[in-house]
Formats: C-alpha cells, structure tokens, sequence
C-alpha cells in the first residue's frame, strides 16, 4: 500500500457531533474513548473526501467507486470495497488563550509519542529530525524563540506555569511549519515556531477537554421576537486553529476490469492538497471550513 499524511487545519469552529450528551452540553463534539480528546471519526472523512471529488467534472463515477467504493443505493455495493482506507482524524495541535501572543499552539507529550508513532508506521522513519523531550510534570516547554512567555512564566487560560525553552522543542516546531502546516504564508509559519508549547499530558487533557468553543444556538419567533420553545440548545466545537492529521492508505483498484495503481488512486486525493472542504455540521452558517494538507 501506498501512505500519505493527511493535515487538517480548521480556520472556523468545527462541529463533528457525537449525538446528544449527558453532560450541560446538548451536542458535544467526536471524543476518544480512553484520552478524551477531539477526534473526527474516518468514516466522516472518507464521506467529506468522496462528496468534494464527486463535484469534479473532471473525475468520472468509475474513479469515484474505485476510490471509495460504489453506494450501496447503486444495487452494486456489494461489488467490491474502495481501494482508499482513511483512518481517524486525531489531535495534533489545540489553540488555547495566551496572555503573551494572543494563542499558543499546545501539545503534549503524549500527543506527540502517538503522532510520532503513527507517522513512522506511515512514512520512513528518516523523515523525522526530532525527539520527543523527556517529560518535566511541574513545567511547560517553548521554543528558544517563544513570545507566549515572560519571564520564564506563561498564562493559559486562567492557569499559569512555568517554562522552560528547549531546543527540541524548537526542531518539533520548525518540522510541523515544515512539513504539517498548510500554506498560509509566511506569519503562520512564524507563529507556530514561537507559540508551541508542550503540556504535561493532563493539563493538556483537561484544556482539550474544557476550553473548546460552547457555542449557544437558538430559534427566534418573527412576531413575538422571543426564543421559540425547545429551539435553545448548546454546540461544542473545535476552535479556530486545531491541528488535527489522518493517516491514509491507498490499495490498487478492486474492481475487475478496470485497473488502477495504488498511485493512480492517491493521486486523486493529493490533488487536494491546500485546498479548502468543509468538515462537520452547521455548514450554511460557516462552520468546519478546514484547509489541507497532504504530506
């Protein structure tokens, strides 16, 4: 099989709902089970991919079942599988409150374990010029050229800790510029140099789990101009400026007759790179716009 990275770059809120929750949030947004944080399950990718290739004149409903596989609504689903697997969506980077630099782009140790993992299954290994640090429990590290700290201190939110500058960190940082971070232009490039901050794994837990965006929707009536009955509810999203990355695997066709390469079906996917698709719920009111990146 053939492997590609896929980055996610979310430049509005993004609604992946998980379906009515139990806690003050109507509808929270996709979680993994044993870490809790943000995910986007691969079943909804594949969906958003295939419907973006599907308004493209230029591919044919051939390559489309190909690709993902022909709908069960055809009579023919049952024919054979799509030659493209897409996993989860997992988390990579979360944006969070800085009182130095408007947002610093955190991670954890953890987080960074599991990508580097992932991405030695996906890529060569030599890809990687970087290390996760060893972790440190009482402090948060920055690049040398961090401007979300002072004097050796950093507020999120409303907690503070201490830093501490790493030069690991700053080869994380220039590789994700690099490597995982769309084509934005050049102060994106910078920002993410001089705002990466890695978290102790449950302060970075607990910031992916309670500062994402509560947004409040309701349902006016025209004449009394009042909240209609039942139409109040609260949605969770993924912030502005989520990292998030989708590890993609491409087999040859499986359709007999029509022969395609594992390169002439990930070629369909990469001609996306740097463009925009639209992610999750709310589309008419401008949520879920994400910018990729393949990689």
């Amino acid at each position: 099989m053939l492997t590609k990275t896929m980055y996610l770059y979310t430049e509005t809120p993004l609604h992946a709902g998980a379906g009515s929750g139990l806690s003050s949030i109507d509808l929270p947004i996709q979680r993994e089970r044993a870490t809790q944080y943000p995910m986007i399950q691969g079943s909804g990718i594949k969906g958003k991919l295939r419907a973006t290739l599907e308004g493209n004149p230029a591919i044919s409903e051939d390559m489309i079942n190909i690709v993902f596989g022909p709908l069960s609504t055809s009579g023919a689903g049952s024919d054979h599988a799509g030659a493209l697997i897409a996993g989860d969506a997992r988390l990579l980077l979360f944006p969070v409150r800085s009182l130095n630099g408007v947002f610093a782009y955190t991670t954890s140790y953890d987080v960074l374990s599991r990508f580097r993992r992932d991405i030695e299954r996906i890529e060569a290994v030599d890809t990687l010029d970087w290390t996760v640090p060893d972790a440190v429990s009482d402090k948060a590290l920055v690049t040398t050229k961090s401007d979300v700290h002072y004097n050796n201190a950093i507020v999120l939110e409303e907690l503070s800790f201490v830093t501490e500058s790493n030069k690991e960190v700053d080869k994380i940082a220039r590789w994700l510029a690099t490597n995982a971070l769309p084509n934005m232009g050049a102060y994106w490039t910078n920002k993410l140099q001089t705002s990466l901050v890695i978290l102790p794994n449950d302060v970075f837990r607990d910031f992916a789990l309670y500062a994402t965006e509560i947004i409040t929707r309701v349902r006016i009536d025209p004449k009394k101009k009042t909240v209609v009955g039942g139409a109040l509810l609260t949605e969770e999203h993924l912030p502005t400026d989520t990292l998030l990355y989708v590890p993609l695997y491409a087999n040859k066709s499986r359709k007999e007759g029509l022969n395609k390469t594992e390169e002439e079906v990930l070629a369909q996917i990469v001609a996306l790179n740097g463009k925009h698709i639209q992610l999750g719920g709310d589309e008419t009111v401008g949520r879920g716009l994400v910018r990729i990146r393949l990689s």
